[in-house]
């Protein structure tokens, strides 16, 4: 066992990469994620590297196929570093333009005398885009602080960001009870949308008596329209999230992981099973891991689309190959979960967040954000803005900073009128609200909720009826139909949604939409029957005019009547 350690030591493979990655004057990075990918990255990479080798700077020039950069609306995306010089970003790259990237910059840089600064030649500068941008400057990263910056298909430059030393520090010095009261003094939360205390939740899985298993669930079933924060995550980083997992597993006395993906996500499922491979060969996982008497495997399970099974409950009964419905709670997962063994279910931006917190300490996490909700928040900024992309920024800024600063405002000369947080479980919140914090508890005020993280920008050519018929459709197509409130009621509100939507709907339409929405949030069994209504009630809450002119009245008659 001492010669697997030593020739696995995370510190000499460490040390061995840097030096490895010292010799390179140059990096270029591009972004070869989903969104990249869908523009053309793929081609951009090979131009480029039949540019390298033509040159023959193969020595000198290292070409890395990261995770996403962030402004996905600009993609592909290409960015160069060279020793001495400032980096520059290209956006919207061209294959053309590609091997001109290697001949009218790299190549003319490299040849450069120290101290001479090269300037981008003319023809170029309209794919430059500065990295000055609020866009960039104004993010706070934890999750994300590597995304884009190294080759989430290689274990060693992890390792050499400093990864798996979270895990030594936990394995080494740390009892499972001191890991479980960092993560509670942290203040972080579940970042999959319910808010709960991670530390808590943890402390009550390690409670949970066991006679021989503990299983520790990453939940990556991200189907929000319009989000795909943890999709992210798993392309650009999935040793961050695997490492948070074994800490996890650690902290509760979990012996096996499992990972619940969606089979939508390819490239994020190919890069995890990478990385659980990558982790295998070089004893961090396994048994004895770093000679310590903790020993863990993890395993991946694919998801079909099914939306409810980002519910726990219904998740858990997925990965045992059962139909995924939800059941009531009690008793909760960390009591009788998978296979009817305690389970503990974390989000995969919430066991993200793990490795920095250990690193750095708990005060340092809980410096971030409010009193309440403590550190950064991954969002996926799309929709009617400048700047669409993923982005991670401190709880507590507000969506005005977010939308018309770090999203560049509303294009085209339109006017921002509102902005969905919360995916089809959330609610719409008004322009005249966007001052609003972004944190759980003020989000809730305002009838919306924070989500695993999607937050969709609308202009004032949005129609809100249109906005909640569209949502309410999704959750009614994806209602597992085991409850009767979830199951009958959505398809109720749809149908008078439908109704009021074509102009043939009534003022008794509308009540009966709001009454309908009280029933499903109070009787239904799961959380997606309970929040199917919020971009209904939000909608109605801040845009009513626009249901009461689908229905021939106005807020004054109205009032008349009254």
């Amino acid at each position: 066992m001492a010669e697997i350690d030593k020739r696995f030591d995370i510190h000499e493979i460490a040390a061995a990469k840097k030096q490895d990655l010292e010799r390179f004057v140059c990096n270029i990075y591009c972004c070869h994620s989903t969104g990249c990918k869908s523009s053309g990255s793929d081609d951009i990479i090979d131009l480029i590297k039949e540019a390298i080798e033509e040159h023959d700077l193969e020595d000198r020039v290292r070409i890395v196929a990261t995770g996403c950069m962030g402004l996905c609306a600009q993609g592909p995306l290409v960015r160069v570093e060279i020793k001495g010089q400032k980096d520059v970003l290209y956006k919207r790259l061209e294959p053309l333009v590609a091997r001109l990237i290697v001949t009218e910059h790299i190549v003319p840089a490299l040849k450069l005398e120290k101290g001479e600064e090269f300037q981008v030649p003319e023809f170029l500068q309209k794919y430059v885009l500065s990295l000055e941008l609020p866009f960039f400057t104004k993010q706070e990263k934890v999750v994300l602080k590597d995304a884009g910056n190294l080759d989430p298909e290689d274990i060693q430059e992890y390792i050499a960001h400093g990864g798996y030393l979270a895990l030594e520090k936990v394995l080494k010095t740390m009892k499972p009870a001191d890991v479980v009261a960092e993560i509670k003094k942290s203040g972080l939360r579940g970042r999959g949308g319910g808010g709960f205390s991670t530390g808590m939740k943890w402390e009550i899985a390690s409670r949970t008596p066991t006679v021989d298993e503990k299983f520790i669930i990453c939940n990556g079933d991200e189907g929000d329209p319009g989000a795909y924060m943890d999709r992210s995550i798993l392309e650009g980083n999935p040793h961050a999230v695997i490492e948070g997992m074994m800490i996890a597993a650690y902290a509760i006395g979990a012996t096996e992981g499992w990972f619940y993906v969606r089979a939508e996500y390819p490239l994020a499922v190919e890069r995890l099973e990478k990385a659980i491979k990558a982790c295998k060969k070089t004893r961090l996982l396994g048994n004895n891991i770093m000679g310590t008497d903790f020993s863990f495997n993890i395993d991946v399970r694919l998801g079909a689309g099914a939306f409810v099974c980002g519910e726990e409950t219904a998740l858990i009964r997925s990965i045992e190959g059962n139909r995924g419905t939800p059941r009531p709670r009690p008793p909760y997962p960390t009591d009788r979960g998978l296979w009817n063994k305690p389970s503990c279910v974390n989000n995969v931006e919430t066991l993200a967040n793990v490795a920095s917190i250990i690193l750095k300490g708990a005060d340092w996490f809980a410096s971030f954000g409010t009193e309440t909700s403590k550190g950064t928040k991954v969002f996926a900024l799309t929709g009617q803005v400048e700047h669409s992309g993923l982005i991670e920024v401190p709880m507590g800024i507000t969506i005005n900073e977010i939308v018309n600063e770090i999203g560049g405002g509303v294009p085209n000369g339109k006017k921002l009128k509102a902005v969905q947080t919360g995916g089809p479980s959330g609610g719409v919140i008004p322009a005249d609200k966007l001052d609003l914090p972004v944190c759980y508890e003020e989000l809730k005020k305002v009838g919306s909720i924070m989500g695993s993280g999607g937050m969709i920008v609308m202009d004032d050519s949005s129609n809100m009826v249109d906005i909640a018929n569209f949502y309410l459709d999704f959750t009614v197509d994806e209602s597992c139909g085991k409850c009767a409130p979830c199951r009958i009621g959505g398809k109720q509100m749809l149908l008078l949604l439908e109704k009021i939507n074509k102009g043939k709907g009534t003022k008794q339409d509308i009540a009966d939409l709001k009454r309908i929405a009280t029933a499903m949030q109070k009787a239904s069994l799961c959380g997606l029957g309970q929040t199917a209504p919020n971009p209904v009630l939000s909608t109605l809450r801040f845009f009513e005019d626009e249901y009461l002119a689908k229905v021939g009245e106005t807020k004054e008659n109205r009032a008349g009547e009254k």
